[in-house]
């Protein structure tokens, strides 16, 4: 029966989520305060997960986490509080917490949550290295699911479909599946479907016989045959013409290739692996590509999150990079400051990984001393605003509700940011179809801050 320890200065959530998860089969030990929790952990055996509230009387939830992960590194501490705070959320990654949630949090994504980091814990995945999945990093419930699937997937043959955008890794999670597959030790090919012109693709697939096109001086061994009895991995598969799309299918149904001018087919044993950053289904409906070999290439689908959806993973990413470009460079071992990593938390990366992986690249090759500030660190939001001191144009207004500065200056610092800030909200509410939780999220500021601030603004 999984552990769990829930800490929180208020009798009703303790008794409220006692209950909660009592019923879903766990142990639970409460504690009305940091010091109890403590206490608690020096008694009992060891937790499979701790639920906390940040901001409690005497030592903050905060510290708890930091002793707590002093005492037993490997606990996943899920930090729970109504103040939501950027500060807090980069302090508790910092410091190792699972996850951070803000109150009212819904109910099936807190035992989500919790499912997951004791599953995590009872399993030993902390255990898990970039190396074991061939350069992955990340600790996020996101992620997690991603490597248990990997698991489950890579002993059978079954094609895998990788769903993605650019720069979230699609490549890594081919060669991971490769490497817990039984072929780990056979071949694995990688092809970018995009970056082949269409006349050659045929021949870069297939191979092709001697004579059978102008320059074609030798017989070539296409990438199937270099692959057999080991892994393809088409990435990009969305790019393929219609025409090729089909002599892939008659591959994958009949395991055998046909050299472009030869008229002996060769059999191959080949796994595929496949990636798309486009909607495949839609490309279907639209009849861009093939229906049949959608579902040949899709048995397993498997979506890699974007980066913004796997905040926490930012910082331990942040500090492989910096100890990787640190190493490269010659420079001595540097960390990120506080506010640095502020802004990458607050910072969406449309880029993925990818792009911040360059981000800190940049930052530790511009960065002379050993702590990256957020001077160095250069987004693309800001690039296509560098010149940000200098003068609007004088076809746009000075301020959002001011013409001019004289304007601006009589309305005065509140009223200006009050009219910015009713003006967010109202967008947000529209863009979120009225949902004030999804509002909330998408000002990512709490439920509590928003409901507060549409009743000031007399919002409807």
């Amino acid at each position: 029966m999984p552990h769990v320890l829930i800490v929180d200065d208020e009798q009703s959530v303790r008794d409220f989520l006692s209950i909660l998860f009592q019923r879903d089969g766990y142990e639970v030990t409460v504690a009305s305060d940091a010091e109890a929790a403590l206490a608690a952990a020096a008694q009992a055996a060891d937790f499979d997960a701790v639920i906390t509230d940040v901001r409690m009387p005497g030592m903050s939830g905060l510290e708890l986490l930091a002793e707590l992960k002093h005492r037993s590194p490997d606990l996943p501490v899920i930090m729970v509080t109504a103040f939501a705070s950027p500060d807090d959320a980069v302090q508790a990654m910092r410091n190792g917490a699972f996850d951070y949630i803000t109150k009212p949090f819904n109910v099936d994504e807190l035992r989500k949550v919790v499912r997951t980091a004791a599953a995590k814990r009872r399993k030993g995945a902390s255990a898990e290295t970039a190396e074991e999945f061939s350069g992955i990093i990340g600790s996020s419930p996101e992620m997690l699911k991603i490597f248990e699937l990997i698991r489950r997937v890579a002993p059978t043959p079954a094609s895998v479909l990788i769903y993605g955008e650019s720069g979230t890794g699609k490549e890594l999670i081919a060669k991971a599946i490769h490497n817990f597959s039984k072929a780990a030790k056979n071949p694995f090919v990688p092809i970018n479907c995009s970056a082949i012109p269409e006349s050659l693709m045929e021949s870069e697939l297939f191979g092709h016989a001697k004579g059978s096109f102008t320059g074609a001086v030798t017989d070539k061994i296409g990438l199937f045959e270099q692959a057999h009895t080991g892994t393809l991995f088409l990435d990009e598969i969305g790019e393929l013409d219609l025409s090729i799309q089909t002599k892939l299918l008659r591959v994958l149904q009949e395991r055998e290739i046909m050299p472009v001018g030869s008229t002996k087919s060769k059999r191959v044993d080949v796994r595929i692996i496949s990636a798309t950053n486009r909607n495949l289904e839609k490309e279907v409906m639209e009849k861009r590509f093939r229906e049949d070999l959608f579902y040949r290439l899709a048995v397993v689908p498997l979506r890699m999150p974007p980066l913004r959806e796997r905040k926490g993973d930012v910082p331990i990413l942040v500090d492989h990079f910096l100890k990787k470009y640190a190493k490269l460079m010659g420079k001595e071992a540097q960390t990120m400051s506080s506010y640095g990593l502020e802004v990458l938390m607050n910072y969406n990366f449309p880029g993925n990984v990818r792009e911040l992986e360059n981000i800190i690249e940049r930052g530790v090759a511009l960065e002379s001393s050993s702590i990256i500030l957020p001077e160095s660190l250069i987004l693309s939001r800001k690039e296509k605003h560098q010149d940000a001191a200098a003068p609007p144009p004088d076809d746009e207004p000075l301020f959002i509700g001011a013409e001019d500065e004289e304007e601006l200056f009589d309305r005065g610092l509140e009223e200006c940011i009050a009219s910015v800030e009713k003006k967010m909200i109202i967008h947000a509410l529209e863009a979120a179809e009225g949902s004030k939780m999804r509002a909330a999220d998408l000002l990512k500021i709490s439920f509590r801050s928003l409901r507060y601030k549409v009743k000031k603004y007399g919002i409807d």
